[in-house]
């Protein structure tokens, strides 16, 4: 795959290192008004795609409050509000932590991690970042009758909801199954087709599925990340954008009138992703936060440079 340099290192005035990636932006029409990189190239957009597996769910019957709707669709911090939300999911279906099919794993927030810890804590399902979504998944198959020992199975009617609504949604058919880092099924598409199925998410008319699952990830942004988390600081300052964070450089956003934009960072850096999200945002005349502009460089303590934008996004 072809990518173009789309973020650079800075440290002082001089030019460390680069990251490659591709762009995609599209118009509230879907058209494409600016790409960088291959953005019609297969990739696995990996968290990026959790939405459209809680929408998934929500077809299928699952439901619960906008807060625990907006679990259902993060890559949690692992806050102690968090788990405590994956218990309440577990325990409406009947279900507790032990039916828990995700990795073992520390919270992804570092207060949280750091605390476990110092508790003498370790590693648990609970604590794994998909944990949400796996308890959503679990409570769908209690609410339609099927078995929750093989949910994540790719031949589960889980997992086959989620793959063809992702297709449904990005107007794509999968072109690459592997697993997640969380044990799911993970479904490849194309940037394009994320960034579409984020702006027909974004836009989609009160009373449908599809806006129930955006009003919730708008109305709890902390809960699809974390404080501190650039998913949740995205979210809460582009107002009515539906936003999702991805693992090895992913990330997305639709915006209320349907425009949209995706990126993938070559080497799956997370430092440069929200950096080239924004600067394509800028495309479509948003200004995102101004904390996620530029990722900080550091030299001792403080800071002596940062990743910007590289020229194809700003040329």
């Amino acid at each position: 795959m072809a990518h173009d340099v789309v973020a650079e290192v800075w440290r002082g005035d001089f030019l460390e290192s680069v990251h490659h990636g591709s762009v995609v932006v599209l118009d509230p029409e879907g058209r494409v008004l600016r790409a960088a990189g291959q953005p019609d190239a297969t990739c696995y957009p990996r968290s990026s795609n959790k939405p459209f597996q809680a929408l998934a769910l929500v077809r299928n019957g699952f439901t619960t409050s906008d807060e625990l709707l907006a679990l259902a669709c993060a890559s949690h911090s692992g806050e102690p509000f968090h788990v405590d939300g994956v218990a309440r999911i577990l325990a409406a279906a009947g279900l507790s932590f032990a039916d828990l099919g995700c990795t073992p794993d520390l919270p992804l927030g570092e207060h949280a991690r750091t605390a476990l810890l110092a508790a003498g804590g370790g590693p648990e399902p609970r604590y794994m970042n998909c944990s949400g979504k796996h308890a959503a998944m679990l409570a769908t198959a209690v609410r339609n009758g099927w078995s929750t020992h093989d949910y994540l199975d790719p031949s589960h009617p889980v997992q086959k909801a989620a793959r063809d609504t992702l297709e449904d949604l990005s107007g794509e058919r999968v072109a690459a199954e592997g697993v997640d880092g969380c044990g799911a099924p993970l479904h490849g598409i194309s940037l394009t087709g994320l960034a579409r199925a984020f702006g027909r998410l974004a836009v989609a008319e009160p009373g449908t599925s599809e806006h129930r699952v955006a009003h919730a990830m708008r109305s709890y942004p902390e809960w699809v990340g974390g404080e501190g988390r650039d998913v949740t600081t995205l979210m809460r300052g582009v107002t009515g954008s539906v936003a999702k964070d991805g693992a090895e450089g992913v990330y997305a956003i639709g915006l209320p009138d349907g425009s949209a934009a995706a990126c993938k960072i070559a080497d799956g850096s997370t430092r440069a992703r929200a950096v080239v999200l924004l600067a394509a945002l800028r495309e479509l005349g948003v200004t995102g936060p101004a904390e996620l502009a530029e990722f900080p460089v550091l030299g001792h303590g403080r800071k002596v440079g940062g990743v910007r934008p590289a020229a194809a996004l700003t040329g």
